[in-house]
């Protein structure tokens, strides 16, 4: 009998878990959980995560707000990159489901929903996970997809960089294809028959990564019935390779400074020293420069790390790869779901050129995914385009505002006649914190990156961030 996939349904309300957990249990393994921090906590006690995931945007201590769910879906994709998360959500609302699939999720399905439609979506979301984790993701044999002179900088650096022994650390926002870099590394260099290890520091208990990253010996702790090697000896002269490295405890930093600096390190228990001739590749979507001032990252580790720093760009600075990327998926996947291709008309591809995909490669992957599904065989218009784009986003340079030049006068014009004390530098700097909280979010915390959305520079947006934490 085949092993049922695995499904996590993350609800507060128990009905609704109970309830999708029996109409669905014949047919996936279900777990669930009624917080973000409890389903996070249970992530990091699994062997495998799960390869699907219902999630609830109306999570405590927010149940009426959608903040938790979206928080919730970026860690999940922090946990394991290659989840299905679709969002099942009585917030209806058509900006929450566009800015959820802008983090990552695949879709949006409002309450109350049957639980054989249900299931026929969760089915369709794994026939496309299966396809994606047979090898085709943003990678094309050994070369990446695009054009751009962003992107012929990142080869040229994956191509430079492959065969030295030294460190290199890529960064990157989430969705950006910071795992495709890192792989390449290992495939183009003198080791690519030697083993690959990876580990993502967000998803594995804190308590769990030294023993797995050192290993250990019987008897070290409970549960330590045999001596076990951990990733730096397993993969010998090969790459290991460290996901979300901003994750990893303070404790811990020292130890992996050692093994960097001349190899030494021992296993949980143990008082022998061994050495690792592994080469370490490290990934992180936060400004660690930041995580330094701050006191969560030591800056002797980030300096060893950073030898060679690879900057995976966004995918709003890589000119027209965002069409060459449509091409590449919209076939495959109509291939892997035996679907006719759709097409776009000239509004169409006018809309995908000038949209900025702030959920990076990963949200036009699924962008292309749902209108696979939908159109199949179609010629589209803007018109079935626009509807799954953020409208959120930040504005490119050169957009105007959501609102018109006529509907922003009016909006202040009725403001001025029913607001009395107003206070128009209040006014703007509501707006300013609204925005830069904005970018936070969708870099998630990652300072440079926030300023590249915002357009200014970034000592310019600590300032500003100072001056508003003075006010408040």
């Amino acid at each position: 009998m085949a092993e049922k996939p695995s499904l996590l349904i993350v609800d507060d309300d128990p009905l609704i878990t109970d309830t999708l957990s029996f109409a669905l249990g014949r047919d996936f393994d279900v777990l669930t959980s009624d917080s973000r921090a409890h389903a996070i906590s249970l992530l990091r006690q699994l062997d495998h995560p799960p390869q699907v995931a219902l999630v609830d945007l109306g999570l405590p201590p927010m149940p009426h707000r959608p903040d938790e769910g979206f928080n919730l879906i970026q860690d999940l994709l922090a946990h394991s990159p290659a989840m299905k998360i679709l969002v099942l959500s009585g917030q209806n609302d058509a900006s929450n489901a566009r800015h959820a699939r802008a983090l990552g999720a695949t879709e949006f399905v409002a309450k109350p929903c049957d639980a054989d439609n249900l299931k026929k979506v969760l089915l369709h979301a794994l026939q496309f996970r299966a396809a994606e984790m047979e090898g085709s993701g943003i990678a094309d044999g050994d070369s990446l997809i695009g054009r751009s002179p962003a992107l012929h900088k990142l080869k040229s650096q994956i191509s430079q960089y492959a065969d030295s022994p030294f460190p290199a650390l890529i960064a990157g926002e989430s969705g950006s294809g910071k795992e495709v870099a890192a792989s390449l590394l290992h495939k183009l260099s003198i080791r690519k028959s030697k083993p690959w290890f990876a580990l993502n520091c967000a998803a594995i208990a804190p308590t769990l990564v030294e023993p797995t990253l050192f290993g250990y010996v019987k008897g070290a702790f409970t549960g330590a019935t045999q001596n076990k090697s951990g990733y730096f000896e397993d993969a010998g002269e090969g790459t290991l390779f460290l996901d979300e490295i901003g994750e990893l405890p303070l404790e811990l930093q020292a130890k992996l400074l050692r093994v960097l600096e001349n190899g030494e390190f021992q296993r949980v228990g143990e008082t022998q020293l061994r050495y690792s001739r592994a080469r370490v590749v490290a990934a992180t979507n936060r400004d660690l420069r930041a995580e330094i001032k701050k006191g969560n990252f030591r800056a002797d580790l980030y300096h060893r790390l950073s030898v060679f720093t690879i900057e995976v760009p966004p995918l709003r600075d890589m000119d027209d790869d965002s069409v060459l990327l449509l091409e590449h998926f919209r076939k495959f996947y109509a291939e892997q779901a035996r679907l006719a291709p759709f097409s776009l008309d000239e509004s169409g591809i006018r809309a995908w050129r000038g949209y900025s995909f702030p959920g990076n490669v990963r949200e036009l992957r699924n962008i292309t995914i749902r209108l696979t599904t939908k159109h199949a065989g179609q010629r589209l218009s803007s018109a079935e385009v626009e509807p799954e784009f953020d409208s959120t986003s930040e504005p490119q340079s050169g957009q105007a505002l959501p609102a018109d030049a006529g509907d922003l006068v009016e909006q202040a014009r009725r403001h001025l006649e029913r607001e009395r004390g107003f206070n128009l530098d209040n006014i703007l700097q509501a707006w300013e914190l609204g925005y830069i909280e904005a970018a936070m979010k969708i870099t998630r915390g990652n300072v440079s990156q926030a300023a590249k959305l915002l357009g200014i520079n970034r000592t310019t947006l600590y300032s500003r961030m100072e001056s508003a934490q003075k006010q408040t």
